[in-house]
């Protein structure tokens, strides 16, 4: 059972053969030594007789207000400090009562759901309500099929809405995906679930090991490592059309793809040539093209999302596992961690930082766990994220670099857990089975 990280898996795979802030505070975007806003978030009212309508408020109210609890930029006003009466249209709005303890809120969400003839219509406002001249920031109206599964993407909308508004302009997260590992079938297959742990559902049925799913940028297709008849390739599933597509088999064991940010290159580790070094092919797979040339493995490789000039990686060429920084082609090569067993580099969608999983102590006896990392790329600086102990690994940045995704068995399993990206608010998004590297979507 392959259960280390990328480097872990060549190395096991290599030694098989080819049989088969606190103390160093560093601002990470998610709004730390700002005060947040204070949004109170009312449930929304029942506007029709309709007899769906009951269970589709239900989840339109909790998909709302988990979406802007888990946002990281607001404080969300608990209900129990709400007025009696709570507005469902502007007209029944009462500021004082919203903007004055003990709600004491700034903001104020609220609107009103409908079913009628098969379909959901929701109209939400966003107030300020300590603007009692032009309260009003925000006014929208949705109408969808009457479904469960459109109430939660009217709700992820409304949320998203909010968020760009009140959060500098940054897109929200609510409609992004997350790809991972699951042997919960008895297969490690590659799984997708919403970026809250909802709609699980698996997108391969290979019957074999798949590893390591990358989404694209567009979001029409996933990468990922697959033990195939002929050993480990990189094989590629198309979202569009719903299933697996043909990518070429490059000889060796072919792990870990990830894809630049306009879409037109992935790089990914292969040991065609003897040795598991970096390579760089077009995404239809022509044009290869290596990057590394040292002797160790050479594996992981990630991609700056911003300027698509760096490639960060994880090597073994002195030893334990490190993370590496290179221009992409392969120039300039800086070495970024000094000690212990640093894996998994994702880069955050500003390029600015790199999360990596690190047993900073490591060896027999040593003190410590592997847990989730973030450093600085310009000043080197670092800030530990996880304290749970166990080991955690494969942490991905969601779109808006305010959340960080990441397996841990600190329950006794693995499991995907996401925390914001200061490690805050961590909460677990798996249950069933074991579950591993998750890699959120671009957008």
């Amino acid at each position: 059972m392959i259960k280390r990280s990328a480097f872990a898996l060549v190395a096991v795979l290599l030694l098989a053969g080819s049989a088969l802030a606190q103390q160093d505070w560093i601002r990470t975007g998610t709004g730390l030594g700002v005060e947040k806003v204070r949004l109170a978030v009312p449930d929304f009212k029942q506007a029709s007789a309709d007899p769906t309508s009951e269970a589709l408020l239900k989840v339109f109210d909790d998909t709302l207000w988990n979406d802007l609890s888990q946002a990281g930029i607001f404080d969300v006003v608990s209900k129990s400090f709400y007025p009696l009466q709570v507005p469902g249209a502007p007209d029944e709005v009462k500021l004082d009562a919203w903007a004055n303890p003990p709600a004491n809120a700034g903001m104020l969400a609220f609107g009103n759901l409908s079913a009628s003839a098969g379909d959901v219509l929701v109209q939400g406002w966003l107030y300020d309500v300590k603007n009692t001249q032009s309260p009003q920031v925000l006014g929208k109206q949705y109408r969808e099929k009457a479904t469960p599964e459109n109430a939660r993407l009217i709700a992820h909308r409304f949320a998203d809405e909010i968020i760009f508004r009140l959060g500098g302009g940054i897109q929200g997260i609510a409609e992004s995906k997350i790809a991972f590992v699951s042997a919960r079938s008895g297969h490690k297959e590659i799984w997708v679930m919403d970026y809250d742990g909802a709609n699980q559902r698996p997108l391969t049925h290979l019957g074999s090991i798949a590893l390591s799913p990358r989404f694209s940028p567009d979001s029409s297709r996933v990468a990922f490592s697959a033990m195939t008849g002929g050993g480990w390739n990189i094989a590629m599933y198309s979202l569009d059309l719903g299933r697996m597509v043909s990518f070429p088999h490059f000889g060796g064991t072919n792990l870990s793809p990830a894809w630049s940010p306009e879409g037109k290159q992935i790089a990914f580790s292969t040991s065609r040539t003897g040795d598991p070094e970096i390579f760089i092919c077009d995404s239809d797979g022509s044009h290869l093209r290596r990057v590394t040339a040292y002797h160790g493995p050479d594996v992981a490789p990630v991609w700056n999302p911003k300027t698509g000039a760096q490639i960060a990686w994880v090597s073994g060429r002195t030893g334990l596992p490190q993370i590496y920084m290179m221009e992409s082609d392969g120039t300039n090569p800086q070495r970024m961690t000094d000690q212990g067993y640093a894996v998994s580099p994702s880069w955050s969608p500003n390029g600015q930082f790199l999360a990596f999983a690190w047993i900073r102590h490591y060896g027999p006896g040593m003190p410590g766990a592997q847990d989730i990392y973030v450093m600085d790329i310009a000043s080197k600086q670092i800030v530990q994220l996880t304290h749970e102990g166990g080991r955690n690994d494969f942490p991905s940045w969601s779109p808006d670099g305010r959340h960080i995704v990441f397996q841990s068995n600190r329950g006794g399993r693995d499991e995907i857990w996401t925390m914001l990206a200061d490690g805050a608010q961590q909460h677990q998004l798996t249950s069933s089975g074991h579950n591993t590297q998750p890699n959120w979507s671009w957008k």
